[in-house]
């Protein structure tokens, strides 16, 4: 695998690693739309995505009325021991761009990234 290959998931651990992010945002509430376009970080999949924010709902993570999302999660990311950088070839997940610094966000259920500098702080709510 190349330094900028996404790791093979199973759904499960897909869906583990969505739900997880999600109770990580640095948001209380956001649309819809831009909770899906922290989701593409993880999977491009509708059908996942759907998966993800069914089982975020189950778990109590968050609450969706109509096109708003409120979190209820475990807290925000902590920059300074979740986030790891990495030096190296690699396009950023979120938006694809050449990066020499990789971020990447160690969740329980998984690592996520390469992300630039920019992109790793929208993908958690920073931005």
């Amino acid at each position: 695998m190349s330094s900028d290959d996404a790791p093979t998931r199973t759904r499960e651990e897909t869906v583990a690693l969505g739900v997880e992010l999600v109770a990580h945002l640095d948001d209380d509430e956001l649309g819809l739309p831009d909770l899906i376009d922290r989701l593409e970080s993880v999977t491009s999949s509708p059908a996942v995505t759907r998966e993800i924010l069914e089982e975020a709902e189950r778990q109590g993570v968050i609450d969706r009325e109509d096109a708003v999302v409120r979190v209820h999660g475990s807290g925000i990311v902590r920059f300074d021991s979740q986030v790891i950088t990495r030096e190296g070839d690699f396009s950023c997940r979120r938006c694809g761009a050449g990066i020499s610094t990789g971020h990447f966000l160690r969740l329980d259920a998984g690592e996520l990234g390469p992300f630039g500098s920019s992109c790793i702080r929208k993908v958690t709510g920073r931005e």
